[in-house]
This record gives C-alpha cells, sequence and structure tokens, in this order.
C-alpha cells in the first residue's frame, strides 16, 4: 500500500499544465512562447507518465525510460525549432508569427 501523494494531485497538476500550454501555443504571438508552451505540454505528459508508473507498476522503470525518451524528443525538437526561428529573425527582423506569413528562400 502506497501512502505517498494520492495520484489525483499529480493528474490535476499535470492537466493544469498542459491545457495552460494548449492556452499559450493558440493565444500567443511570439515564436519563443509558442515553443515555451510546447515544452509545458511535453512536461506535463512527463509527469503523467511517472505517475502512473508509480502507481501501476511501482517496482518497474517503463515511465522513468519513457520520459527520458520524450526529455530527448523535447531537446531536438527545441534546437531544431531555435534555428528555425534564428532564420526567421533573420529574414524578417521579427518573431511575431503574424509577420511570417510568406516563406521565402
Amino acid at each position: 500500500m502506497n501512502t505517498g501523494i494520492p495520484l489525483e494531485y499529480f493528474l490535476v497538476m499535470a492537466t493544469l499544465m498542459f491545457f495552460a500550454g494548449v492556452y499559450g501555443f493558440i493565444t500567443r504571438k511570439n515564436l519563443i512562447t509558442i515553443l515555451m508552451s510546447v515544452e509545458l505540454m511535453l512536461n506535463a505528459v512527463n509527469i503523467m507518465l511517472l505517475a502512473f508508473n508509480r502507481y501501476l507498476y511501482p517496482n518497474q522503470l517503463e515511465g522513468h525510460f519513457f520520459a527520458l525518451f520524450v526529455i530527448a524528443v523535447a531537446a531536438s525538437e527545441a534546437a531544431v525549432a531555435i534555428a528555425i526561428i534564428i532564420n526567421i529573425y533573420r529574414s524578417f527582423h521579427s518573431i511575431d508569427v503574424e509577420k511570417t506569413d510568406e516563406m521565402k528562400y
């Protein structure tokens, strides 16, 4: 019997984080804040993976390995996104989403 923090607390916190990321992704116009919102959503998924792993399979590490995989994907996604944002800034002198309506060479 696990006497730690109840699973519902982790789920509520991760859900609030995820929907804060969705809200930021939909409403923001700055590319950096949109990237941060995506990272917030990925971190909420990591919290859910670890919480479910702890409560469903407390002696196994599958959730931890999936979380490490999500962290690796998020790091590579952030590196590629920052490179794209830098190129957009060099072309348009702004990182506002509405100003990047044309694709140029």
